[in-house]
């Protein structure tokens, strides 16, 4: 900026945009002084560098305006946690999969989890059709982004909203004037994914379905 530049010459753009031409630095800089404004390198590696007409200040303070309203308005991706039984009732599987569309809505993924207990463990394809009969049903607002898999006693399956899903979250936070998520995406550990889905289940979440 200003004197720090080392060209010898500048590609000059006016404050307005306007291409001034090639000019030699010292007539850049004395056209700067003139309408009190700062020559700011733009892009210092076309040749010969590119400078702007520009109040610097003022550029930074706008700057920061911008990036903090891009922060205020930027919706983070959370992970929440569904837990099913092998066996549920249907009743109570069709209330947990109203939540799994919930969040898928509102643009988090979803850690469903299947809990297996006792000789259950022996027929892990009761957990498996389970997961994808979950996953045909929601396959309009989401889709897996983690295949079923064995961890321990349990199955896991991450579903994650579909582009267009979460596009629409983030156009309805920023309607409402929403703030942006506090917990970024994998920064729970699991027993705060636990609390999280517990949180906006209630005692759904600790459910069975036996």
């Amino acid at each position: 900026m200003n004197e720090q530049i080392r060209a010898r010459e500048v590609r000059l753009v006016g404050p307005e945009g306007e291409q001034v031409g090639i000019v030699p630095l010292e007539r850049a800089l004395q056209l700067a002084a003139d309408v009190d404004l700062d020559l700011v390198e733009v892009a210092p590696m076309a040749r010969p560098p590119v400078c702007k007409l520009m109040d610097f200040g003022k550029f930074k303070y706008e700057s920061a305006l911008k990036a903090r309203e891009a922060r205020r308005n930027q919706q983070q991706t959370v992970i929440k946690e569904m837990k099913l039984r092998p066996k549920i009732d249907p009743h109570d599987y069709e209330t947990k999969k109203g939540h799994v569309v919930r969040f898928l809505k509102a643009g988090d993924k979803v850690k469903v989890t299947i809990m297996f207990r006792g000789r259950e463990q022996s027929r892990p394809e009761l957990g498996y059709r389970l997961l994808r009969r979950l996953e045909s049903e929601i396959s309009e607002l989401g889709y897996v982004e983690a295949a079923p898999k064995q961890d321990g006693r349990n199955m896991i399956m991450v579903l994650a909203p579909h582009r267009a899903t979460k596009a629409a979250a983030v156009a309805a936070t920023a309607s409402r004037g929403g703030a942006p998520r506090e917990r970024a995406e994998g920064s729970a550990t699991p027993e705060a994914g636990e609390t999280a889905a517990a949180g906006e289940t209630g005692a759904v979440a600790d459910n069975s379905g036996e």
